[in-house]
């Protein structure tokens, strides 16, 4: 017998509660032994950071930093200091939170396990008393037992309020500090490998989120749902602005010496105790306007569910609100920051500019006065269906029959009619259907929004140029247009096999619309789905569409003189589009679609394990930071015509053996269903979204999570594999030699070869057979 053999028969002789008892110790143990891990990761930088060698800088010395970054640029002479420096002030990093139902543990955990991994640090210090390690040996049991007491599984489903609030207090808690910690070493590291300082606008990072606003598949997440976590928002990121208010008003108690700027702003403050500290006048004053918007935002909020997540500050202290405006853009803030700024620079106060202040400015920089531009997600087929309503109310036909140039042509010249194309005040007297008013009271949500508050708007299922067009058209009847300055921008979501091949003629006919170029101001920005296409097409096959796809739409927007963004909707998994190497991954992207610019995804779990910290956020930062720097000076491989030859081959092979299994063997879903937990994990309360897009669809509209959940449970990670193993089968020498070439000299190929590498060595199929075991006695 195996040890597992006989693990197994041990388990099947416990009673019910003891084998619960046995499950959640294993649970807690692996969970603490995560938080360990943390430990030791924050450990190790912190090594890297105090390590001797011949450079210096406050950033780890390693590969996939900045400072080993540019150590590297410059000693292989691949860029020159004032080429890094301008790359850092124009590059550009979004990182979009998502709530994708992958983190498992409850919020209040977390916050346990994060305690415990501060606890080991603290245990590590060499000068603490021996009482102070005893009540830090007791304050740790504390803290396991409370977690053993625990309800490990939530017994609700969260809301989309919740989420969004989870995902609100991860930047509160972690990114708020780790933002500005990191822009100073980061600066600081410039001034000893650059011998120049970052601008005080300049912030490579930014953050985004879809919590309470990707509709896709959802119907949690309503109109007023989307209102009401952007009112949140804004009432936390006043909340943490008036803190730092605070603060400044404390530290920035200065009588003499003034810029001329500073005096002139200070005077238009004329009710104000501070007479002669002209910083705290302005301060004062602003402190006013941060209460005002917190006391809107509030009243916004008071008639909904919202009084576990507002807090206590320092509001009702501050007297004279009531006579000011509410700060509700960030530029009416940022403005009178850079005077001060710029005051104390240019009168000798340079030291204390270079304190909270310019930490302010760089959050403001990054967060906003909203903390995060909330992004909207909706499938194509709504708004073909609100489409189809309107035209059918109107007389005109029916959209939803018109062919792709039947609707450009009405799409194209209804965008260009000054008129709108229906009366929005008479929206509920046309009869339309609960689904239709639900997608156009979304266009009247965020038309009611400051332009700042909003981010993309994502079409899931994109497939043809009206699909977008169609957005734009919903967004005009709204009042969101370029001449307004408040359209969001649309961002198509490519998703599957054949999308992702007909994505590239899908810009080429918008890139062709000359008004269509002039109201986007030749900017663009495309999203690819990894889950869903490698779902649908396996791994290998949804790799090298991908890649031909990315290239193909970079070359269609430089023809047409297109600035075009790439979004990555990647999950955690490799199954799902992950790296856990991200430097290297985002270096192997291909040539031409990065440019400085690169937006994607942090989902579930990953959340937490990147930005479970400050320590680890300053890190995930840096490595993002480093990578989009590094990808610009990189000459990259172009794959030869002998390579791409044989990508077509191992695409069309794989695909073929991906897909005969998963949809041709009729065996494979009753299969699926029985010998994976998909069904209980279906029923988790982890998400607030359904497992399934269509509830009464079979597995192919089962989403990529709970698919690669179901595998990855058993240990199987079918969809990591299945089709690989057929599709690099060589069938003779010279075949096996094009491979080892590619592997060799192709990073973009060895990189997706390593991933499935990495994805076998954890599979298992002794676990696996037990599974298919345990169905059998069932049978």
């Amino acid at each position: 017998q195996t040890t597992l053999e006989r693990l197994v028969k041990s388990a099947q002789k416990l009673s019910a509660p003891d084998a619960l008892g046995v499950m959640r110790t294993f649970s807690l143990a692996l969970n603490l032994v995560n938080a360990a891990e943390v430990h030791h990761r924050l450990r190790v930088i912190r090594e890297h950071e105090m390590k001797p060698d011949r450079s210096v800088g406050p950033l780890p010395m390693t590969e996939d930093s900045m400072r080993g970054t540019i150590d590297a640029l410059l000693e292989k002479g691949l860029a020159t200091p004032d080429e890094i420096y301008n790359q850092l002030t124009k590059q550009t990093v979004e990182i979009v939170l998502t709530a994708h139902p992958t983190e498992v543990n409850r919020r209040t955990n977390l916050k346990k396990y994060r305690q415990i991994t501060e606890l080991l640090a603290y245990l590590e210090r060499k000068d603490l008393h021996p009482y102070e390690r005893t009540e830090a040996m007791m304050d740790l049991r504390r803290k396991i037992s409370s977690l053993w007491g625990s309800d490990e599984i939530r017994r609700q489903k969260p809301t989309p309020q919740q989420e969004a609030f989870g995902g609100i207090a991860i930047l509160e808690s972690v990114a708020w500090d780790a933002v500005p910690a990191y822009m100073r070493k980061l600066d600081a590291q410039c001034s000893v490998s650059l011998h120049r300082r970052l601008p005080v606008n300049a912030v490579p990072i930014k953050f985004a989120s879809w919590i309470g606003g990707d509709r896709d598949g959802n119907p949690n997440v309503t109109p007023e749902v989307t209102s009401e976590v952007i009112n949140l928002q804004r009432l936390r990121a006043a909340k943490l602005y008036l803190a730092d208010m605070n603060k400044l008003y404390s530290e920035l108690a200065i009588a003499s010496r003034f810029s001329d700027d500073m005096i002139a702003l200070a005077n238009t403050i004329t009710e104000s105790k501070d007479k002669r500290e002209k910083y705290r006048r302005v301060i004062g004053h602003l402190r006013k306007r941060l209460v005002k918007t917190i006391k809107e935002c509030e009243s916004k909020l008071a008639d909904q569910q919202w009084e576990q997540y507002r807090s206590e500050d320092s509001s009702s202290s501050i007297a004279g609100w009531e006579k000011v405006e509410p700060l509700f853009e960030a530029e009416e803030l940022a403005k009178p920051l850079r005077v001060m700024y710029d005051s104390l620079v240019s009168t000798g106060y340079e030291m204390v500019a270079d304190g909270l202040l310019i930490d302010v400015m760089r959050r403001l920089a990054v967060f906003g006065m909203t903390l995060v531009p909330l992004d909207i997600r909706e499938e194509s087929t709504r708004h073909t269906e609100a489409l189809d309503a309107i035209t059918r109310w109107l007389g005109i036909g029916s959209y939803k029959e018109w062919d792709e140039d039947a609707r450009l042509s009405f799409l194209q010249s209804e965008l260009a009619n000054k008129r709108p194309l229906f009366r929005v005040s008479g929206l509920y007297q046309m009869g339309l259907d609960e689904t239709v008013i639900k997608t156009l009271r979304v266009f009247q949500v965020a038309a009611a929004q400051k332009p700042e508050s909003m981010g993309a708007y994502v079409i899931s299922q994109a497939q043809t140029a009206s699909d977008v067009l169609a957005v734009m058209l919903l967004q005009k009847s709204f009042g969101m247009t370029p001449e307004n300055g408040n359209m969001m921008r649309v961002s198509p979501l490519f998703e599957t096999l054949d999308d992702l091949v007909n994505a590239p003629g899908v810009l080429e006919t918008l890139f062709s619309i000359t008004s269509y170029v002039g109201a986007v101001k030749g900017r663009q920005e495309v999203m690819v789905g990894y889950s869903d296409s490698a779902k649908d097409a396996g791994r290998l096959a949804a790799s090298w569409a991908l890649y031909e796809s990315q290239e193909k739409m970079a070359a269609v927007a430089k023809k047409h003189g297109i600035e075009l963004t790439f979004f990555h909707g990647k999950g955690g998994t490799v199954g799902r589009g992950g790296n856990p190497a991200l430097y290297r991954a985002i270096l192997s992207h291909p040539p031409n679609t990065i440019n400085g610019r690169f937006r994607v995804t942090e989902q579930g779990e990953m959340i937490t394990q990147n930005f479970g910290s400050p320590a680890i956020a300053e890190r995930t930062l840096d490595i993002y930071t480093a990578a989009v720097c590094r990808e610009a000076f990189t000459k990259h491989v172009e794959p030869t015509k002998k390579w791409r030859q044989e990508m077509d081959r191992i695409s069309e092979v794989s695909c073929n053996d991906y897909r005969q299994l998963v949809r041709e063997e009729p065996r494979f879903v009753p299969y699926f269903r029985q010998a994976t937990p998909e069904l209980e994990l279906g029923s988790l309360n982890i998400g607030s979204r359904p497992a399934k897009r269509n509830p009464k669809g079979g597995v192919e509209s089962l989403r990529a999570i709970p698919w690669q959940f179901a595998w990855a449970q058993t240990r199987t990670m079918l969809p990591a594999w299945s089709g690989v193993g057929a599709g690099l089968a060589a069938k003779d020498e010279a075949q096996l030699k094009t491979l080892q070439d590619m592997y060799d000299n192709w990073p973009w190929f060895r990189e997706t070869i390593d991933l499935v590498g990495m994805i076998l060595s954890k599979t298992d199929f002794s676990i696996s057979r037990m599974y298919d075991e345990g169905e059998k006695k069932k049978v």
